[in-house]
């Protein structure tokens, strides 16, 4: 890297799942919003024709409109030239294909157990974890070997299990986890004070939060509007949309079947219940609640106001994705500059001494939430500085959640143990034991067993 005054040059990141339809085309994209940071981007990803069509779509944003920074993308064909050297390392891979994922979602329907979305808790998450750590044992090891001293930033789930093996593998490295869920939240809450007093418009920024919690299980224990605590409001708000924010919803089933539909019932119902602010979207919340809480029953789903966001909906959009990434690649399509609300390159800038910001985070427990083991990977608020990443200390997990999320803390501390072991009897007491699997103890093992045998082209390190 090179520093000419408030600009920075020469910056190298790795991007490692470079041939990603969606992320990849997202940062590419905020890159050329910043005037004071360009550089290279390494694109690496086992699928070496998608990196190379992200290459050339990459270096297509050079000439788009509004561009304002220069960034020069090419595809390697190795892990290790790729981080070779980089600044930043961006991790957003797919462990398996989505025929993998589709045994992790729907298998399980077959014991009355539903997933919303499959890739972080319950039985889809865990058999997911098995498939991706392994993974991030040999990128942990390979950041340690190449640049020891980049910022890693990982975008892939389970995000707890990603970054708590980076660090398992390579105790020193610079590594941290980006969830936008906390963000939808503000978003929300924005919305909650335009309605409820009356001003606006609010932006997300201007919410005032303090999030505690694992990823996609993230609470707030504070909100405030230019200091205004809007725990009151947003009570009386809950109190009046008793249906979600939507009201009743579509009377049909077409509801459910909107992959992404959230109508915040879910978080509303665990507000009025916990006094707390759940602070992720509807679909990953009822992931880490009892299943017979919000996905007992498709029908219970609808009832809530939120989709079960099935694979085969996957399968149809990177169907769409890969047409697009043909039209983009041709220049029947073309690359348009336009922020995407991530905190991603504002961290990198941060990092860089160009900004100060404060945003969530997933790292290791270093006392930011005393009452949650040490080391555990948790998410909270952190302060990005020139070359620094400090914990915001968010304080105890309120008592009223505190079982909810101790309970999934736990979980994910035995499993990534079990995962570092191979040990699939330890595996199995976690999945045994997750909140989504509702059946007896003899079906969770005919389950766990099929749901293993279904993706063992990639368990192989198991003995399965």
């Amino acid at each position: 890297m090179k520093y000419r005054g408030n600009i920075v040059e020469e910056i190298k990141i790795a991007y490692v799942g470079g041939g990603s339809r969606g992320w990849a085309w997202g940062l590419m994209s905020d890159l050329m919003t910043c005037s004071d940071i360009s550089g290279s981007v390494s694109l690496y990803d086992i699928d070496l024709q998608a990196a190379r069509s992200n290459e050339i779509i990459g270096n297509k944003f050079n000439g788009a409109p509004g561009g304002k920074s220069i960034w020069k993308y090419k595809a390697v064909e190795t892990l290790e030239e790729a981080l070779t050297g980089a600044d930043f390392v961006v991790l957003s891979i797919l462990p398996g294909t989505f025929d993998e994922m589709e045994s992790d979602v729907h298998t399980p329907e077959k014991y009355g157990i539903y997933q919303s979305v499959g890739d972080t808790s319950g039985p889809g998450g865990i058999l997911r974890a098995m498939r991706t750590v392994p993974m991030y044992e040999v990128i942990g090891e390979a950041v340690k070997n190449c640049c020891p001293e980049a910022w890693v930033i990982n975008y892939t789930n389970p995000m707890t299990l990603c970054v708590k093996t980076l660090y398992r593998v390579f105790p020193e490295i610079r590594a941290f986890g980006c969830c936008h869920e906390v963000f939808g939240t503000q978003r929300f809450l924005a919305e909650v004070v335009e309605q409820e007093l009356g001003v606006g418009p609010v932006e997300r920024h201007e919410i005032k939060v303090n999030p505690v919690g694992v990823n996609h299980f993230t609470w707030l224990t504070e909100a405030k509007y230019r200091g205004m605590d809007l725990f009151p409001v947003y009570r009386a708000y809950c109190e009046k949309h008793p249906d979600g924010r939507g009201g009743e919803g579509p009377a049909d089933s077409s509801w459910m079947n909107n992959a992404f539909a959230c109508d915040e019932k879910v978080k509303m119902d665990l507000f009025l219940r916990f006094g707390q602010i759940a602070a992720a979207g509807d679909r990953h919340l009822a992931e880490f609640c009892e299943g017979k809480w919000y996905l007992e029953s498709p029908g219970r789903v609808k009832e809530m106001h939120f989709g079960l966001t099935t694979v085969e909906w996957r399968k149809e959009d990177l169907i769409k994705r890969l047409a697009r990434s043909a039209r983009l690649v041709s220049g029947e399509e073309e690359v348009e500059i336009k922020g995407t609300g991530e905190e991603g390159v504002n961290q990198i800038r941060a990092l860089l001494g160009l900004t100060e910001l404060i945003t969530n985070v997933n790292i290791p427990n270093r006392g930011q939430i005393p009452n949650l083991p040490l080391g555990a990977v948790v998410e909270t608020n952190a302060v990005f500085r020139a070359g620094s990443l400090t914990p915001v200390f968010a304080g105890s997990i309120p008592q009223s959640i505190y079982p909810l999320i101790s309970r999934i803390c736990g979980e994910q501390e035995i499993l990534s143990d079990a995962i570092a072991r191979r040990d699939l009897e330890g595996i199995f007491q976690a999945f045994a034991n997750d909140p989504l699997v509702t059946c007896g103890l003899e079906d969770a093992r005919k389950l766990f067993e099929e749901m293993c045998r279904n993706t063992k082209a990639y368990l192989g390190m198991y003995g399965i």
